[in-house]
């Protein structure tokens, strides 16, 4: 994942943190609300589609239900594509977690589809659409009331405090930042300049535990005492995971051309929405949504699902995830892939029962994040964090290293449009380098 942030500067000394301590808390707890209202709205939305209105009707919301709540959020989010201002801000599938500072204009059309794609259960997460928000609005606040600091930090404070709300703690924002922050130039302490984007995700994250937010970790029974196997084992199943990555890396730019082929924003969208409603009407609804309360679905009662279900419920996840990514839907990947570690870690135990069930699901998840995120750190938080058992953590460290070996020389994933291509309505031509992801 590449987070190209402009360096900071090296000459901080602690009275100018203290300035800015209180604006940088500020600004988590204001990312943190954002992210909050966003996800009520959603759950909101979602309740009145998906339980009271079939209530309301006598319908079963698992049958043909869910072919035509997802067509009709296809169609929703295409004409809003069509209509509002800055056309739902840029093709998710394009971006990464980070990057330049949308107009204000672009943020209520970008929350519009958003919402509608979570609460459609479209197989996207509100992570890139929400700290873009996030950031656009920290800067424009930035450049109007306090003039003196420059806008990257405004972004780097955003985007650090989203982070820290999305995963409830400030840890994978410290993690994933000094990725970021190690690779530049400047001198100074790394912690001085982790110092804001830490504090804005502990004021973040905090709010969200506040506000009565779900937690991110499940329970999973511990993983006890490592065994010299385990790295056998356990770098086995997370480079097969890999290898699944790898195929949905290839099938990316591929999805992209043929739904793109389509050219009309309203047309793609709805035919993504059909695509994923029959997706969902096989796989189930434990196969929609971003994917975070249907982990918890899976690993409540792992003895309920045999290796064959596991398998379609992965590859169906790993289908939807494609299509709504390619399809024009704005949101996040990790999310959505995440779950889809969590349901090859748990099938690649039930083939291997002598696998620890949380080392295997934890390497489902580093398998699987290593080539959507492309963010070790990330990677290794996330698998440590779904489990709750910090015990994994020297396994899983090296665990990694083969994993990360089968990924570093491979593209993002994701789609570089063509120079001076828009991605906001539609690509009217082929991803740039042969119809490939971006490079990393």
């Amino acid at each position: 994942m590449s987070l190209a942030m402009p360096e900071t500067d090296p000459n901080v000394t602690p009275r100018r943190l203290l300035a800015m301590a209180v604006p940088a808390i500020v600004v988590g707890v204001m990312s943190a609300l954002l992210l909050w209202v966003l996800e009520q709205a959603a759950d909101l939305l979602s309740g009145v589609l998906w339980t009271t209105l079939p209530d309301a009707l006598g319908i079963d919301p698992s049958g043909w239900w869910i072919i035509l709540i997802l067509t009709l959020t296809g169609l929703a989010v295409g004409v809003a594509l069509q209509i509002l201002p800055g056309h739902g801000g840029p093709d998710s599938v394009t971006t990464d977690l980070m990057g330049k500072p949308l107009p204000l204009k672009v943020l209520p059309g970008l929350a519009i589809v958003t919402l509608l794609a979570l609460a459609g259960g479209v197989s996207l997460g509100p992570e890139n659409p929400i700290i873009a928000i996030n950031s656009a609005i920290v800067v424009a606040i930035f450049v109007r009331f306090i003039p003196g600091v420059k806008p990257q930090l405004g972004m780097l404070l955003a985007g650090a405090a989203t982070v820290g709300a999305l995963f409830g703690t400030p840890v994978a924002a410290a993690l994933l930042f000094t990725g970021i922050l190690a690779a530049l130039r400047s001198g100074g302490s790394l912690w001085d300049r982790l110092f804001l984007p830490v504090g804005a995700a502990g004021a973040a994250a905090t709010t969200m535990h506040l506000l009565g937010a779900p937690p991110f970790a499940f329970d999973v029974p511990a993983y006890g005492a490592p065994q010299a196997i385990d790295f056998v084992t356990g770098s086995v199943l997370a480079c097969a995971c890999v290898l699944v990555g790898l195929a949905m890396l290839y099938l990316l730019p591929l999805f992209y051309r043929v739904l793109h082929a389509l050219r009309h924003p309203i047309i793609i969208t709805t035919v993504g929405g059909v695509l994923l409603g029959i997706l969902g009407f096989i796989g189930g609804p434990i196969t929609m949504f971003k994917g975070l309360t249907q982990m918890g679905e899976l690993l409540k009662n792992p003895g309920a699902y045999s290796a064959g279900q596991l398998a379609m419920i992965a590859g169906i996840k790993a289908l939807a995830l494609l299509v709504a990514a390619c399809a024009l839907f704005r949101g996040g990947r990790i999310f959505p892939a995440t779950f889809i570690g969590v349901a090859l870690g748990m099938l690649g135990n039930a083939l291997f029962p002598s696998i620890p069930f949380g080392l295997a699901v934890a390497c489902g998840i580093l398998g699987i994040l290593v080539v959507v995120a492309r963010d070790g750190w990330l990677a290794l938080f996330v698998a440590a964090a779904v489990v709750g058992d910090i015990t994994l953590l020297p396994m899983l460290s090296l665990i990694i290293l083969p994993a990360w070996l089968l990924v570093s020389a491979v593209p993002e994933f994701r789609i570089v449009p063509p120079p001076g291509a828009d991605a906001a309505p539609a690509a009217d031509a082929a991803p740039q380098a042969g119809g490939t992801p971006a490079a990393a």
